[in-house]
């Protein structure tokens, strides 16, 4: 019997909300009886929804309870000192089948004064979208306070507001305080710090099960937000050749590649002191490590230990995988700085 860690799968965990599709059955998730699933999360730390083991004699045990256990061997030193038992990062399937609402979310500056561990920067890859699906991503210009407030109170915010439409394998960074918000018919890989704190600042005047306003979150959204406009673009710009891993985002909170597979391929993991997890998103893939051979098929993620020298990489047909671990190399006790929005992805730009 297996006693030493290995790479662990996750049971996905689904989500019923009011905009929510299922675009997820096409793919062998089956999350009856709930009449949609707007949220599936992937692998998640986040208290009361943490993710549970699926494979090998840790199943049915909890991610925390993983880390509890084996601390820097499975998510890296650096990482268990700074976070402990909660794994820093939530990686999530979201299935837009009508508008999600216009939100920001704080920073880690923010969230900690309002009594929270840290803020949430997040980015997506675009997996489905449908003819004439619409993203937003931050403000046109350039805005003042006073210019929102006016523009929120007559209804008219999204004209202050970048829009555009995205195809699949798009990629957007979402820095915290960036307004933004997902358009029906989009299905996004969703990868962000640990939190579930979203500031709610328009919804379409839409109504819950009950016949309520959904709550907004009008005033706690104004310190949070980044009235700037855009210096870049929206989305990132990125040329992935098959069978290599190409940066996608590159930030203290995470590091995240594509490699896009259409044979096997080797990595080697002796430079890397922290956990990677390996998100398909597309097609069918499997992850070998540590002597285990995990199958993976979209919508799916692997937790590969910090512990792990190598990994190699299959796929049945072409298959896309997401690579994501956090770069502590230049970490100390320092909290994280926030200059490095200056360095995000300058390749792509």
């Amino acid at each position: 019997m297996q006693s030493s860690l290995y790479p662990l799968k996750f049971l996905p965990l689904y989500k019923n909300v009011i905009w929510g599709g299922n675009k997820l059955k096409g793919y062998g998730f089956n999350y009856d009886p709930l009449p949609n699933c707007g949220e599936l999360w992937a692998l998640s730390s986040v208290e009361g929804r943490e993710s549970v083991i699926a494979n090998g004699f840790l199943a049915e045990n909890t991610l925390n309870e993983a880390i509890e256990i084996y601390m820097g061997d499975l998510v890296g030193d650096k990482i268990y000192n700074r976070f402990g038992t909660e794994f820093p990062l939530l990686f999530k399937i979201i299935d837009a089948a009508k508008d999600l609402s216009i939100q920001v979310h704080p920073d880690d500056e923010l969230a900690q004064k309002r009594g929270m561990p840290c803020g949430k920067t997040e980015m997506w890859y675009v997996m489905e979208a449908d003819e004439g699906s619409r993203l937003i991503s931050g403000f046109r210009r350039d805005t003042s306070e006073e210019e929102y407030r006016a523009a929120l109170a007559a209804g008219h915010l999204e004209d202050l507001l970048h829009s555009e439409e995205p195809k699949a394998g798009d990629v957007y960074f979402i820095p915290a305080g960036r307004v933004h918000a997902l358009g029906k018919g989009l299905m996004v890989a969703e990868i962000q710090q640990t939190s579930d704190c979203t500031y709610r600042i328009y919804d379409y005047n839409r109504r819950d099960a009950d016949g309520n306003l959904r709550q907004l979150h009008t005033e706690e959204a104004m310190e949070a937000i980044d009235f700037k406009g855009l210096r870049e673009h929206a989305n990132t710009r990125y040329h992935a050749p098959l069978n290599e891993s190409t940066t996608l985002a590159a930030s203290p909170y995470f590091t995240t590649k594509l490699i896009p597979l259409n044979t096997p391929i080797r990595k080697n993991l002796e430079n890397i002191d922290n956990f990677v997890v390996y998100m398909c998103v597309d097609g069918i893939a499997a992850v070998k490590s540590m002597e285990t051979i995990v199958p993976l098929h979209t919508g799916e993620c692997v937790l590969v230990p910090a512990l792990a020298d190598s990994v190699e990489l299959f796929c049945e047909g072409p298959a896309k995988l997401l690579e994501v671990t956090i770069d502590t190399a230049d970490w100390d006790d320092e909290p994280l700085q926030e200059d490095w929005m200056a360095r995000f992805v300058g390749e792509v730009r």
